[in-house]
Formats: C-alpha cells, sequence, structure tokens
C-alpha cells in the first residue's frame, strides 16, 4: 500500500471527525434548547434529548459527560452567539447607530431562538438556581458589551445626569430580555419592526432634555 496514499486516508479521517463531533453537538444543543425551553432544565432527561437529537443515548455522554455539562455548555454556546451579535455595535462609529445596532442583535436573537430566551430568564430568576454561578459570569460577559455603549453615550454627556453607566447597562439588558420574552410568548403577532421601534423609543429617552 502506498503509504502517502496512506497516510492521506488517515488524515481525512481524522479531519472529518471534528466537523462530525460538531455536528452532533449542535444536534444535542437544539434538541435540549427546545425540551428544556419549554420544560425546564430540571425535569428534561437525558433519553429525551437522545431522542429528540435522533441520537442515540451514549452518544450524549460521549460528547458531554452529563446532563448537567450539556446544559451548561448550551448556555456557554446560546450566550457566546448573542455576544457575537451584539459586537456588531463596538464596530458603528455613530453612538445613535451602535445603540440601535445592540437592540437589533438582541431582539434578532430571541426572535430566532425564543427557546434559549426562556432559558435565560427562567434560570437567571430562579433562586438558587444550578446554573446561577455560571448564569452570573454569562450575564456579565453581555452586560459588559452593552456597557461599552453605554461609556460611550456618558463620555458624550448624552445619559441624564445622576444615572449611572452600569445600572443604565443593566437596565438596557433587562429591559430588551423581558420585551423579548414578552414578545415571544405574549405578542407573536407583532412584528420585529414593531417591537424594535417601541425599545428604541425608550432608549432615545436616555438622552437628556
Amino acid at each position: 500500500m502506498d503509504p502517502v496514499s496512506s497516510q492521506a486516508r488517515a488524515g481525512a479521517v481524522t479531519n472529518t471527525r471534528p466537523g462530525r463531533t460538531a455536528v452532533t453537538k449542535q444536534k444535542l444543543f437544539d434538541a435540549a434548547l427546545k425540551l428544556v425551553g419549554e420544560r425546564g432544565a430540571a425535569s428534561v432527561t437525558v433519553d429525551e434529548i437522545a431522542a429528540e437529537a435522533g441520537v442515540a443515548k451514549g452518544t450524549v455522554y460521549y460528547n458531554f459527560a452529563s446532563k448537567d455539562a450539556l446544559v451548561d455548555a448550551l448556555l456557554r454556546h446560546g450566550v457566546e452567539l448573542l455576544a457575537s451579535r451584539l459586537r456588531v455595535a463596538e464596530g458603528e462609529a455613530e453612538t445613535e447607530r451602535a445603540m440601535e445596532s445592540l437592540v437589533d442583535g438582541m431582539l434578532g436573537f430571541f426572535a430566532e431562538y425564543p427557546a434559549f430566551g426562556q432559558l435565560l430568564v427562567s434560570e437567571l430568576w430562579r433562586t438558587p438556581g444550578q446554573w446561577h454561578g455560571t448564569l452570573n459570569l454569562l450575564r456579565d460577559d453581555i452586560v459588559s458589551i452593552v456597557r461599552g455603549q453605554m461609556q460611550r453615550l456618558s463620555d458624550e454627556g448624552r445619559l441624564p445626569e445622576g444615572v449611572q453607566v452600569g445600572t443604565a447597562s443593566a437596565a438596557l439588558f433587562g429591559t430588551l430580555l423581558v420585551v423579548a420574552l414578552d414578545w415571544q410568548v405574549f405578542q407573536p403577532d407583532r412584528t420585529l419592526a414593531e417591537v424594535r421601534e417601541a425599545v428604541l423609543i425608550l432608549v432615545r429617552g436616555l438622552r437628556p432634555a
């Protein structure tokens, strides 16, 4: 057997494994997100996640040590997707456009992944929660991105007197999260454009008179 061809075939097999693993993990993320978003993490079993993903139960344990590890990874994965959308605002030259980009990024994300919004809200406000420590760290990652844009507003003198950057950042994050959830659960007939404009009216109200 040609050793070069043999090595090439071996390399091809090796190179496809990361791709297959990534696809499998995404299936597990999607399945877990659907089930956990609907019923909460505590009530979902590994068997149900495997069945929803269309894989064997052992595949779950091959990729994740436990259901808890899967949910933890799911939370981190989802928040990183959200963060990547919010970071688009950092490239905007105009502060007002950057704030609009934050709103667009967050509302667009939760329109695409409504179950993740439900999961995030339910676990953030569950006291004590099994993933509370992880979520606190992830929340800080998101709020720090929002804080960067709020700091720009403050530096331009566009925050009302007495409003702290940290408080305004947390308030905007909370507002967007709750508005997105309310929209998806109670007002699904509203368009993204309508919800966006309503939020932007609030954001523009941050500017001093």
